[in-house]
């Protein structure tokens, strides 16, 4: 427990961090990879949260331009895919030994417990890891912006947003090859040179709740566990 930096985290996770390369649904080995570094997580001691996206399966903003779906309707679609990556990241979880619980901000209550903020510390403070689905239960709003919100009412430590990139770059590391990785920004330099990281709301929320937020390569065997240990991974932003 002393050599933890962070003993409560908010991991965001895209849904595409569910799925093969280039992929759609549900993909074994990537969640195994997902669901092995929160149970190593656990038994650390740390409390974890996980936020997912709903990525592999639809994008609210893709879906109502493309076919006609009304937006409030295509990000409602978006929250039932976010239950559906939970359910199966919680089994899988539970496979491995980690205690975990399902806590939706939509009702669905057949499959998983609604999203009661003294429930979820109750959880964690049983040594369960959670799963916060169905965003923030409202539409317009992203899943980061959820990720913000929950590590704020959950009071973490840490937001780590796993990506598919080794952390926060000036530019598209795929399309310019002069693209610089940042070790560490602060809020307001994130917010003023409008790096594409998170959107401007969460990163606002964080700063707000002096949570610190932690950019690194989902994909890294071992990046969790150094993070919150306090060790050097991907892009740092705080206050200073």
């Amino acid at each position: 427990m002393s050599q933890l930096k962070y003993q409560r985290v908010l991991l965001k996770i895209s849904g595409e961090g569910l799925c093969g390369p280039g992929g759609f649904g549900l993909d074994g080995p990537a969640l195994q990879t997902v669901a092995s570094q929160i149970h190593e997580l656990r038994e650390m001691g740390v409390q974890p949260a996980v936020v997912i996206g709903a990525g592999n399966f639809v994008r609210g903003a893709v879906l109502s331009p493309e076919v006609g779906v009304h937006r409030v309707t295509a990000d409602q679609i978006g929250m039932l895919g976010t239950v559906m990556n939970a359910l199966a990241l919680q089994d899988v979880l539970e496979a491995l030994g980690t205690s975990t619980r399902v806590l939706s901000a939509v009702a669905v209550t057949q499959f998983c417990e609604p999203f009661i903020r003294r429930r979820a510390l109750k959880h964690l403070g049983i040594g369960r890891a959670i799963i916060l689905a169905g965003g923030t239960g409202n539409p317009f709003f992203t899943t980061d912006t959820c990720a913000a919100l929950r590590a704020s009412e959950i009071q973490a430590d840490v937001l780590v947003k796993a990506t598919k990139v080794d952390g926060v770059y000036s530019a598209d590391p795929n399309q310019d090859p002069h693209a610089v990785l940042y070790d560490r920004l602060t809020y307001a330099q994130v917010l003023g040179r409008d790096l594409q990281v998170m959107d401007h709301s969460a990163i606002s929320l964080c700063r707000e709740n002096h949570i610190d937020i932690v950019v690194c390569n989902l994909r890294d065997p071992g990046s969790l566990s150094r993070v919150v240990r306090g060790e050097h991974v991907g892009t740092l932003i705080t206050s200073s």
